[in-house]
């Protein structure tokens, strides 16, 4: 079942970082961040390291639409710039996934 498009998604990524090379990719991740964060259509990101996993971050970016990071940034000359700071961090590539609202509101 494909999302509504226009409806505000939260794209989720387990990011495993080669374990020598953690600081180098917080370093990346910074620069990086101004990248996606100038894109129509982003709306927030964060990046957390694992409390269990030290080399294990999860990225949760949210976006105004599913087309504004499949398309919009996916597609645009500044994923070339993002994709050559971080991709050759991974190991092994993420897999990522798309999630709808939240079911409940903040208790």
């Amino acid at each position: 079942m494909m999302a509504n498009t226009d409806t505000p998604i939260l794209e989720v990524a387990i990011l495993n970082v080669r374990a020598s090379a953690c600081n180098e990719f917080e370093t990346a991740f910074c620069e990086a961040s101004a990248i996606i964060s100038s894109m129509p259509g982003y709306i927030s990101h964060e990046l957390r390291r694992c409390v269990e996993v030290s080399n294990r971050y999860i990225l949760l970016v949210h976006w105004r639409s599913l087309e504004d990071h499949t398309i919009g940034f996916r597609q645009s000359p500044e994923y070339q710039r993002w994709r050559s700071l971080l991709h050759h961090f991974y190991d092994p590539f993420p897999m990522v996934e798309h999630y709808g609202p939240s079911i409940i509101a903040d208790a």
